[in-house]
């Protein structure tokens, strides 16, 4: 009888989230010479995946760094925040650079230097077919699909692995067309178990729709099993085979740097799922989550603790959480 000891095996991640992460460079006036900056990490994939590790998921991150030390510090900071770093990939490029400047209502001005970075070199070949399909859930977003069209591939490549694959069209006119992101959401749309458009922009320029209702019961029609349609500040519209519900939004206590909300909302929303909660309770801490990231600066200057979002999640919302959460 062979009594050797057997190696154990790593359990699965609740979430993965896979895309490109970003060296952020924040100023509280516009951009010139000499004025102060504050240096962050940041990257809708990055900002997604704090709030999942925040709201009690186990959180793998795939993405590309550079190989040198940037790229390390930026690892760092990944696992400060309580993600999983064995998925990174380090490779030789380099690293996408944005600057973003906040005015006093936390409304933003961006300019990018990502063209060819390293992060867009992320490929089929870096998706683990083991670790994807044992994962709860795996979330991209649009931003990779329009980075290059091997980052693109590769989204494709882990939704078709995916049991829960969640898709944010994150819809960006700098960096692709109406038409590929409408290509491209009608492509995933068959294979999500959520999808999370905002209303009334990605609603009206990928999905020609006027209203939430309208832009979740087409995204159904597509196949999509789940929809949240955002609607900023006013709430979100939730449709699901079970679910057709109305989450209103939660006041921010303060409003400091609007970056990063609506990734807080899906890491959040799919980390609650993935953990048992229901559709409407999950979107409830999503929407909790993303009030409070507004109080910080920068994608990741405040991640909430689930104590935190669950906390203002009963005192904010209008009736408080349903008596099953």
């Amino acid at each position: 009888m062979n009594t050797a000891p057997q190696e154990s095996q790593p359990q699965p991640f609740d979430v993965v989230v896979m895309g490109e992460i970003l060296l952020e460079v924040a100023t509280d006036a516009p951009f010139g010479h000499g004025v102060p900056a504050q240096l962050g990490i940041s990257g809708d994939a990055l900002n997604v995946a704090a709030s999942a590790a925040a709201a009690g998921a186990r959180v793998g991150l795939l993405s590309v760094l550079p190989d040198d030390d940037l790229g390390q510090a930026i690892a760092a900071r990944i696992r400060e925040l309580g993600i999983s770093t064995e998925l990174l990939k380090f490779r030789t490029g380099q690293q996408g650079v944005y600057l973003v400047h906040c005015d006093p209502d936390g409304q933003r001005e961006f300019s990018y230097a990502r063209s060819g970075s390293v992060g867009s070199t992320l490929s089929p070949e870096d998706i683990d077919p083991a670790v994807f399909s044992a994962a709860g859930a795996v979330i991209a977003g649009g931003i990779a699909c329009a980075i290059s069209a091997s980052s693109r591939a590769a989204v494709l490549k882990a939704a078709a692995l995916s049991r829960r694959f969640v898709f944010d069209p994150n819809f960006r006119p700098r960096l692709t067309s109406v038409e590929d992101a409408t290509a491209v959401l009608a492509d995933l749309a068959p294979r999500t178990f959520l999808v999370t458009p905002s209303f009334p922009g990605e609603t009206s320029a990928l999905l020609a729709c006027s209203s939430p209702k309208e832009a979740a019961a087409k995204l159904r029609r597509l196949g999509a099993a789940t929809v949240a349609v955002t609607c900023g500040a006013e709430g979100i519209q939730l449709e699901g085979e079970q679910d057709s519900v109305w989450i209103d939004s939660i006041p921010a206590p303060s409003v400091v740097d609007q970056t990063g909300a609506g990734d807080a909302f899906v890491g959040t929303l799919t980390a609650r799922m993935v953990l048992g909660d229901s559709l409407p309770v999950a979107a409830r801490f999503g929407a909790a989550a993303a009030s409070l990231v507004v109080g910080g600066k920068g994608g990741t200057g405040f991640i909430p603790t689930f104590e935190q979002t669950r906390a203002h999640a009963s005192t904010g919302a209008k009736g408080g959480l349903p008596s099953h959460a």
